[in-house]
């Protein structure tokens, strides 16, 4: 066994850790997790966590599951991999019926891939070739939103709208049409959940309008996370926007694709974002909670009549030219397999919903904290915006690193969060029970408290 001050020594110099400033890291003490049990996490020291970001918003059920781990154990005995280019395997083919068994009617087709941004590559790449087999190649652009986050490969970055994300590598980026979301009332006012009012519905509807008009016969497909926008601050689409936005890319034969990655298995309080509003899309695609968090895996799926733009003679090049070399991994399927069982078994979707109620119901109490401009809560997602002076909307400047602060003093108290800037984000596992997620609440409440009155 390597002990604690071994790993901390090798950490510092041989790891670079995503999203990370990597010299206040050199300077800090790092927390090594070593083992999980449900919805805690348990570093290399024995301190235990409640895991307030279910592991970077993937874990479904928490941690080291008897029967997802029944799971892997029972496919690892027969093999860990092997190809789906040009063969098969049984767990990617049992998971494909049951995703589209499980998603909106009419999406029929499953590509996998890996992760969040390659399920979005994917998406924009079979759009894109789409309108090339269909005889319009004009179609080229994607329209995409203000403080979008889809991923951090440069298709999926090039539908981004998060300037500190996106901005260094703008010139490697492809060109797309960017449509600024309205801002919202005084948060302080009225609280931001999933209705933002009919007027700023409309002003976004507006600009849809104008950027699809400005370049007619050019669009290739809108992209949009459902309901509730993840990196970007987890900020609420207006009530019936996403329904109204369907509509529009039908009756203009725009392409429709849904980022449900973070918002997809259960996240927003139904198995899909794009149920809320009976919605189905052209393309739809998932990752994260897809294998309840313990392996990499994702999936694009679409329409027959996208898969059917592709069929033709191995001469006439209509392949879609794109894979992955772990694509449809059999231990990644047979645990996403899983995961589905126990959502039906358990009837969670069902259960869930007294504690989404009360989770809705206690976040109301953070109004009540003088530094809290907002609270947008979105299912079982939430995000509790921090600002200097919430009366007049404020903000704390980036170098005084306000989320970063509170998030550090909730790991004192025994829960691990990651702020968005200023955002405290909420997103524990589905399975957290009512008494943990007040515990959850009441670390966050009393951090924000103690660290914004200094």
């Amino acid at each position: 066994m390597v002990d604690k001050e071994t790993l901390v020594e090798w950490d510092k110099r041989y790891l670079w850790h995503p999203f990370t400033q990597m010299q206040d890291w050199l300077a800090e003490e790092p927390v090594i997790i070593e083992r999980g049990e449900g919805c805690y996490l348990i570093d290399i020291a024995g301190n235990r966590y409640i895991d307030g970001i279910a592991s970077m918003w993937t874990n479904v059920h928490g941690h080291n599951h008897p029967e997802l781990n029944a799971a892997l154990k029972t496919q690892i005995d027969k093999i860990a991999h092997t190809t789906l280019l040009g063969y098969s395997n049984i767990p990617a083919i049992q998971l494909a019926q049951k995703l589209v068994e499980l998603t909106p009617a009419g999406l029929n087709k499953v590509f996998y891939s890996d992760n969040g941004s390659t399920a979005v590559e994917v998406a924009l790449k079979i759009a894109y070739q789409y309108w090339q087999h269909k005889k319009t190649p004009q179609r080229k652009l994607f329209i995409h939103f203000d403080n979008a986050y889809h991923g951090d490969t440069i298709g999926a970055m090039s539908v981004g709208g998060i300037d500190s994300f996106h901005t260094t590598f703008d010139s490697l980026l492809f060109k797309g049409i960017r449509v600024s979301a309205p801002e919202t009332s005084h948060p302080r006012r009225a609280v931001n959940t999933s209705d933002n009012g009919y007027a700023v519905k409309t002003r976004w509807l507006n600009a849809m309008e104008r950027a699809h008009s400005e370049h007619e016969g050019q669009i290739a497909g809108i992209i949009l996370e459902p309901l509730i926008q993840g990196a970007g601050g987890m900020r609420i689409a207006p009530t019936g926007f996403l329904k109204e936005l369907a509509a529009f890319a039908k009756q203009r034969e725009t392409l429709l694709i849904v980022d449900e990655v973070m918002t997809g298995f259960g996240r927003t309080g139904k198995m899909w974002a794009c149920e809320h509003e009976d919605v189905t899309p052209d393309l739809l695609c998932t990752a994260k909670g897809l294998a309840g968090g313990y392996l990499p895996l994702a999936a694009t799926l679409t329409t027959d009549e996208i898969y059917n733009a592709f069929l033709g003679e191995y001469r006439d090049l209509k392949t879609f030219f794109h894979g992955h070399t772990f694509t449809g991994n059999p231990l990644a399927c047979a645990v996403a397999l899983e995961n589905i069982a126990i959502f039906e078994r358990e009837n969670l979707l069902s259960q869930l919903q007294p504690t989404i109620e009360h989770f809705r119901n206690r976040l109301q109490e953070f109004w009540t904290l003088p530094h809290v401009g907002d609270v947008r809560v979105c299912g079982f997602a939430a995000g509790v915006e921090l600002m200097k002076n919430s009366d007049t909307c404020t903000p704390y400047s980036f170098e005084e690193k306000i989320g970063i602060r509170v998030c550090k003093e909730t790991l004192t108290r025994g829960a691990i969060l990651r702020p968005l800037v200023n955002t405290i984000v909420l997103m524990p596992p589905l399975q957290i029970s009512i008494s943990e997620l007040d515990t959850l609440l009441d670390i966050v409440y009393s951090s924000i408290e103690i660290v914004t009155n200094g």
